[in-house]
């Protein structure tokens, strides 16, 4: 390793990405720091996919009280405490701070608990003092887009989300991508009167339309209002506290909180770039190639500031590529494939997909083929509830290739996720129709649809 330099690696960002490139990076022998200004584990263990998976638990026990009187339990008065909600959520991700900071010890790592700017090419301004550093690896994630509108100041994002003081008794959700439907479900489940406002023809663009068409209905029947191709366009907070919201189909909302949910964008902003030979892309994130090396020969970037797949397992394995390339002997040239990624929204009901959409298969194979199953499920058979399953297969009819599997309905992510291995290994449909089901369960219909749909 390096005997000029401080360190032979150090990493700006300690969230999944930064910290497995880091522990692995020193578990090879490197001499490595990492920097971390807010909490270790990033945006995913403090304000994203575990808090975020947690208040999707607590808020579909409502339902879960309702359906348990159809098989026989009589549940008494129930009410929900915010407050403790919040208070057990804080001490799992403390927990988990701590198993980020002992995975980051037990491998050597020098950890800055300090913001961290770039100097030069090699040296870093970190804690007070300038460190210098062969490798540098930039991994500082994303941030959620900030609204523009008038009274924006009065609304908040999903980053304060898991810490509101109280929970409101109505709540306007803007945005039409996964965090704001999640956040809609979310706070319906736990008994807020919720209005979901998207600017766009439809929610979850970018996914399959059936499952779009279907998340929708489920949403509307559950109670949240879903107002599409609409514009909050000014936020007035009255002097009694409640805020007065103004949209652009003439309506005005009286409630209690605006939650924006519009996107985020790479967290490329202070750090330092311009000092370097780094390009950043248009949209402000940071260029690389497929080895992740930025157009300086030693800074590399990962995760969701590169802008390519904004998923926490994605920048846990662009970090692991990382540190296997450039500190690990016996592999080198190793590249993450970007290829049939599955991915999961926590809406209600929760959707699991992986592969190519019907409409993106369309675009690009001859022949396309669609096998499609909706269906009660067998728990509301007795539970009374009304919701749905839809479970989809895309087939390219010339090779009888599976290329895409979608499902919303309960479990979608557990289920997709074992099928998600079948397509990275190239399944056919004869495959899944020769494969036997486990019955009785609602992932049993992947191998048994026979029918085509109709085109």
């Amino acid at each position: 390793m390096s005997q000029t330099y401080d360190y032979d690696l150090f990493v700006i960002g300690a969230g999944s990405g930064g910290v497995r490139a880091a522990r692995f990076a020193g578990g090879f022998g490197a001499k490595v720091a990492i920097a971390e200004e807010r909490y270790l584990g990033g945006t995913c263990v403090n304000v994203g996919c575990v808090p975020k998976k947690l208040f999707v638990y607590a808020s579909e026990f409502a339902s879960a009280f309702t359906d348990a009187r159809g098989f026989g339990w009589n549940v008494g008065e129930t009410s929900f405490e915010w407050k403790t909600l919040i208070e057990n959520k804080d001490t799992e991700i403390e927990r988990l701070n701590g198993i980020y900071g002992w995975l980051l010890d037990n491998t050597g790592v020098t950890l800055y608990q300090s913001r961290a700017t770039l100097v030069d090419n090699h040296t870093v301004l970190v804690d007070g003092e300038q460190v210098t550093a062969e490798t540098i690896l930039i991994a500082t994630g994303g941030w959620p887009r900030q609204p523009t509108v008038l009274g924006a100041e009065h609304a908040i994002t999903s980053n304060e989300a898991f810490s509101i003081e109280a929970l409101p008794d109505k709540v306007v959700v803007v945005g039409g991508g996964y965090i704001s439907v999640e956040f809609a479900g979310i706070f319906n489940g736990l008994g807020v009167d919720v209005t979901l406002v998207n600017r766009g023809e439809q929610i979850l663009r970018g996914f399959d339309g059936d499952i779009r068409n279907m998340l929708e209905g489920e949403m509307e029947k559950s109670g949240i209002t879903l107002l599409n191709k609409t514009q909050l366009t000014e936020i007035v907070k009255e002097d009694n506290g409640r805020l007065s919201v103004s949209l652009d189909n003439g309506e005005t909302l009286d409630v209690g909180l605006v939650m924006y949910a519009i996107g985020r964008v790479p967290n490329t902003k202070g750090l330092g770039l311009e000092n370097t030979d780094v390009t950043l892309a248009d949209n402000g994130s940071i260029v690389v190639d497929e080895y992740l090396k930025t157009t300086a020969d030693n800074i590399y970037a990962l995760g969701d500031v590169i802008n390519r797949v904004q998923l926490t397992p994605m920048a846990t394995a662009e970090g692991m590529m990382f540190a296997r390339n450039l500190y690990n002997p016996d592999m080198v040239n190793y590249v993450v494939s970007y290829d049939n990624v599955p991915t999961a929204v926590f809406s209600q009901p929760t959707i699991g997909t992986v592969g190519l959409t019907e409409e993106d298969a369309r675009q690009q194979y001859e022949n396309v083929d669609i096998y499609r199953a909706n269906f009660r499920p067998m728990k509301n058979t007795i539970s009374g509830a009304e919701s749905r399953v839809l479970m989809k297969l895309v087939v390219d009819a010339d090779s009888d290739k599976v290329l895409g599997v979608h499902m919303a309905g309960p479990d979608a992510g557990e289920i997709v996720q074992g099928f998600a291995v079948a397509l990275k290994a190239g399944a056919t449909k004869a495959v899944f129709d020769s494969t036997i089901g486990i019955h009785p369960t609602a992932a049993e219909e992947f191998v048994t649809m026979r029918t085509k749909v109709e085109d």
